[in-house]
């Protein structure tokens, strides 16, 4: 697939992997994950980016928790319809931006965010597009946080195959996050393995 298939083809997905299906999932080990780390290094007034957001369900957990500045960009418009209705209150008072991270990226400010962080959303970043990754760490201001599929080997994040499709249907694309944003600039504080994805912190320097 080239990038603006991959890119197509979130934007106008339906059914399985569309905002509503994970709406209906809710928050999962990654948002508890997120909350506690949030929790330890930054506070209540810290600027929050997630890129790929869908239909808000980690960032609602962190609204719970007292953040009041999130904001979230995604690339399926039909996902905000879906935050509307699931999460009322975070609608109202976060903010969020329609598009593809490599449409939207470069128009924050160096060091725009205190925390930026993903979930299961850079894995999908076709290989043509990698420049946004150092958009990503420009854009960090303390904290990045990744939640990726680094691969399905024994030693998570050093498998033999560099890219796997889901369902025979999409591309997703397995690199190790700290080789990719250690030679950005960023020291990774916590590496956490889970059954589906590796959880990164990374600071900056």
């Amino acid at each position: 697939m080239d990038p603006e298939d991959v890119r197509r083809d979130w934007a106008e997905r339906s059914g399985k992997y569309s905002p509503e299906y994970y709406a209906d999932i809710g928050p999962n080990e990654v948002s508890e994950t997120l909350r506690d780390v949030l929790g330890h290094y930054v506070t209540d007034d810290a600027a929050i980016l997630e890129v790929g957001c869908g239909s808000g369900r980690h960032l609602e957990q962190l609204r719970r928790q007292g953040y009041e500045n999130l904001t979230g960009i995604d690339i399926n418009a039909d996902a905000f319809d879906v935050l509307a209705e699931q999460y009322p209150r975070l609608d109202a008072t976060g903010t969020f931006h329609a598009g593809a991270i490599e449409d939207l990226v470069g128009e924050f400010d160096d060091g725009a965010f205190d925390v930026v962080y993903t979930v299961e959303t850079l894995q999908h970043i076709h290989p043509e597009d990698t420049w946004v990754f150092e958009e990503l760490a420009r854009i960090t201001g303390d904290l990045l946080i990744t939640a990726e599929n680094e691969g399905n080997s024994p030693q998570r994040g050093r498998g033999e195959t560099a890219v796997s499709y889901v369902d025979d249907e999409f591309p997703l694309y397995h690199r190790n996050w700290k080789d990719v944003f250690s030679e950005l600039g960023l020291a990774q504080l916590i590496r956490e393995p889970t059954d589906r994805d590796t959880i990164r912190v990374f600071r900056t320097l």
